[in-house]
């Protein structure tokens, strides 16, 4: 399990994607948990970190609030989802 608290945004994103890359190999595709109760923001270089790993696991996506739930439906929601919403 993947535990994340506070702010996944400016520093926190970079650290959390450098630790991913240095994780990722080790684990592959194996049985992942996102544990995002205790997340109170992410800014869209914590969203495209969030976003990796789960493309990348297929992780399960943990939440506990309306936030964390807006959250972890960005962070599953296919690519030509989302760019449909961009238009």
């Amino acid at each position: 399990m993947i535990t994340l608290e506070g702010r996944v945004a400016g520093p926190w994103a970079a650290e959390l994607d450098r630790t991913w890359a240095e994780l990722a190999p080790s684990i592959g595709r194996c049985g992942v948990s996102l544990d995002l109760r205790n997340t109170i923001y992410a800014d869209a270089a914590g969203m495209a970190a969030l976003r990796e790993i789960c493309s990348h696991t297929g992780a399960e996506v943990i939440t506990g609030s309306p936030w964390t739930k807006y959250i972890a439906d960005e962070i599953t929601r296919p690519k030509a989802a989302r760019k449909d919403e961009e238009l």
